[in-house]
């Protein structure tokens, strides 16, 4: 069994499977951070306390943070192994295809589209991430630094002067939602689960979820910018 773990890992099944796998965690996480995103809506105290509760959770059974920082680990985790799957079946993919088509007709312009778009997205995805987690997490490049609370933070970091923070901010999340609808519906092929007779289902199903989260992300920038929550 210790044998079979690797192989498995090893075979283009298994990378896929992994992709599948930390991809649907990815996605979980996505949507609750969405959610949690969207109680600024409420105003400062429910947003504030809603940070505070990330911070608490499971106290006082466990210590201060232990939750969050071992959620923490699983997306970095996650994150690194969905990364290392990508890049490991994109260069089996080139291996086993080392002679360019001769006709461009042969191949499909929806899935170089989509390759494009799964492959430079990744990149920009993962700046932003880097820049994100700088910003509100460990607070070296936002306006007001450690010292405000979670509510003035996300304020002062989409304020209207900081308009080109608020786009950078746009076309990540725009990627992210590309990289989702086509990452969704390849997971449904990878498990098994999509027939040409569910084909349009689950495309609907990862549009409509890429469309969510997209928007549900967007709105709070957005809406700062243009002083709709202040």
């Amino acid at each position: 069994m210790a044998v079979a773990i690797p192989a498995i890992s090893r075979s283009t099944v298994g990378k896929k499977a992994v992709m599948a796998v930390t991809g649907a965690i990815l996605v979980l996480y996505l949507i609750a951070h969405m959610i949690g995103n969207l109680k600024i809506f409420s105003g400062a105290e429910s947003f504030n306390d809603y940070a505070h509760w990330l911070r608490t959770i499971g106290e006082p059974a466990v210590p201060h943070r232990t939750v969050l920082t071992l959620i923490e680990i699983v997306l970095v985790v996650a994150i690194a192994l969905h990364m290392w799957s990508a890049i490991s079946l994109a260069r089996r993919a080139s291996a086993a295809r080392p002679v360019k088509y001769q006709s461009k007709k042969k191949k499909s312009h929806a899935q170089g589209y989509a390759t494009r778009t799964m492959r430079y997205g990744g990149v920009i995805i993962a700046f932003y991430v880097v820049w994100h987690l700088l910003d509100l997490t460990f607070f070296v490049v936002n306006p007001l630094g450690a010292d405000a609370t979670p509510y003035e933070r996300m304020i002062a970091n989409f304020d209207a002067s900081r308009w080109y923070i608020t786009v950078w901010y746009v076309v990540a999340m725009v990627l992210v939602g590309l990289h989702l609808r086509h990452g969704i519906w390849s997971a449904f092929q990878t498990l098994g689960l999509r027939t040409p007779r569910t084909d349009g289902l689950f495309r609907a199903i990862a549009a409509a979820v890429a469309a969510v989260v997209t928007i549900g992300f967007v709105a709070v920038p957005v809406s700062i910018t243009f002083g709709w929550v202040s």
